[in-house]
């Protein structure tokens, strides 16, 4: 894999990341301004971290494969144009 895939790759989980938190932040904020992490989300959050991805939620599987896509995308798309 070359520096330009790694690079590619390094983009996307950063913007994979920075959404994700601003989703988490968003939960997480009050309308006054303050900032609590509900319960509910706590454990929902715990319980899915300590899930091991044969034993997740069709939905929750279904998340990380469009992930995997586009992390597949990056890297085919890098292939092919090495190819050429």
């Amino acid at each position: 894999m070359n520096d330009e895939t790694i690079e590619l790759l390094a983009a996307y989980a950063h913007r994979a990341w920075a959404d994700y938190m601003d989703y988490f932040l968003r939960q997480c904020e009050h309308e006054d301004g303050s900032f609590a992490l509900p319960h509910a989300y706590h454990i929902a959050l715990r319980k899915l971290i300590a899930t091991p991805y044969d034993e997740l939620t069709d939905i929750a599987k279904n998340s990380d494969r469009d992930e995997a896509r586009k992390m597949l995308a990056i890297v085919e798309a890098q292939f092919s144009r090495s190819a050429t």
